[in-house]
């Protein structure tokens, strides 16, 4: 098992990796106790089975530069495959502010190929590449040092069978002429601001039980605040307060320390000092927002004249359309969006790209009555009226 501990290691692979087809990458990481993930561990792998064909980079040691594999990940002739990559994204753009290009994600492929919706690694593992995990080392500390053999084979498992399974999945697209699903749902990952949160924005991530524009422009100020503290601080969002204590305080609107040291949820860390100070002022500034800077609950599901009859229709047909094609019904369409259609709404992702293929050209001829679905044996079918 080798592992780079050098920049110069790592430019031989990557220049070596830049001669191939594609390469396999995953990380290992903590984040337990950071805001922003901490790389611990760098698997590489490319096509063959030789020792140096896979490589293990330790990010931790003095003095090791990822800018070799950043300039891989830049040169779209070489593929950049991941399993369930968001993550691993995430830390290669807060990191080197690159993001791998062309990329292919196993996940989001085995849901276009039929093996079910957000499929794991290890079950990819034993379907396509026939083979076991071990998984003795899946909650390993990756930040300690020496890593021990049975870590090194773990994490080196994650981009060797990736090999495997990323050519028969390619070759599965290639056949059923799907390739372009892929890509067009891999754009979302390629967007910068899928990795970004804005403190402005953080708020909309809070789970909320009431609209009021009041109550809620005190969670504005508030989640603002934790954020950009947590993101500062590089600690995690809980560690200032967490959700269930953001709106027990946008509830009570403590004005001072007293009224801070009521509250039944918040740490006893953030009853005093910056973080204190920081939630009086955010109390203070959501109280003071002018009307017009208060969010507007989005209350267009609430005026959705959602006709049931024709959203059961519609959940029949996703059903018998991902029966057909093998595609997981969740990459298609949610229940939210099948409603939205049945309630004559057209602005909807599934309605559009290849999920119309697959399923939006139909559901519009249902919706206007061109076709109805009949049961023939155990298949639903779609028949022109």
């Amino acid at each position: 098992m080798i592992t780079i501990t050098t920049t110069a290691e790592l430019e031989a692979f990557c220049q070596r990796a830049a001669t191939m087809p594609y390469v396999t990458v995953d990380t290992e990481f903590l984040r337990e106790r950071t805001y922003y993930s901490k790389l611990c561990l760098v698997q590489l792998a490319v096509k063959g089975d030789a020792e140096e064909d896979a490589v293990l980079v330790d990010p931790l040691v003095e003095g090791l530069s990822l800018a070799p594999l950043y300039e891989l990940f830049a040169n779209e002739n070489v593929v950049k495959v991941f399993h369930a990559a968001r993550q691993d994204l995430e830390i290669f753009y807060i990191e080197g502010n690159v993001l791998p290009k062309p990329l292919f994600d196993t996940q989001i492929a085995a849901m276009v190929c039929g093996f079910g919706e957000q499929v794991g690694y290890e079950t990819l593992v034993k379907k396509v590449a026939k083979a076991q995990i071990d998984k003795t080392s899946r909650f390993t500390d990756w930040s300690r040092r020496p890593l021990t053999d049975a870590q090194k084979n773990y994490a080196l498992a994650d981009v060797t069978h990736l090999r495997v399974i990323y050519e028969f999945l390619a070759e599965e697209l290639k056949k059923s002429n799907r390739s372009k699903w892929v890509e067009e749902e891999i754009q979302v990952l390629m967007s910068p601001a899928t990795y970004i949160v804005e403190p402005e924005n953080a708020w909309k991530r809070v789970k909320t039980r009431t609209n009021s524009a009041k109550f809620m422009g005190v969670v504005m100020e508030l989640a603002k605040f934790r954020e950009s503290y947590a993101q500062s601080r590089n600690i995690p969002r809980n560690r200032v307060f967490k959700d269930d204590a953001l709106l027990e305080l946008a509830s009570t609107k403590p004005k001072t320390g007293q009224d801070l040291g009521r509250s039944r949820l918040l740490l006893r860390e953030a009853r005093r000092g910056d973080i204190a100070d920081g939630i009086l002022a955010a109390v203070e500034a959501g109280l003071s927002k002018p009307a017009d800077k208060l969010p507007r609950p989005d209350r267009s599901r609430d005026k959705l004249q959602v006709n049931p009859a024709l959203a059961d229709l519609l959940r029949v047909l996703l059903k018998a359309k991902c029966e057909i094609t093998g595609v997981a019904p969740k990459l298609i369409a949610n229940s939210a969006e099948l409603d939205q259609i049945a309630a004559g709404e057209r602005d909807v992702k599934s309605l559009s790209g290849w999920r119309a293929e697959v399923f939006g050209r139909d559901a519009l001829r249902l919706c206007r009555g061109e076709v109805a679905l009949a049961l023939k044996g155990q298949t639903v079918d779609v028949v022109d009226v």
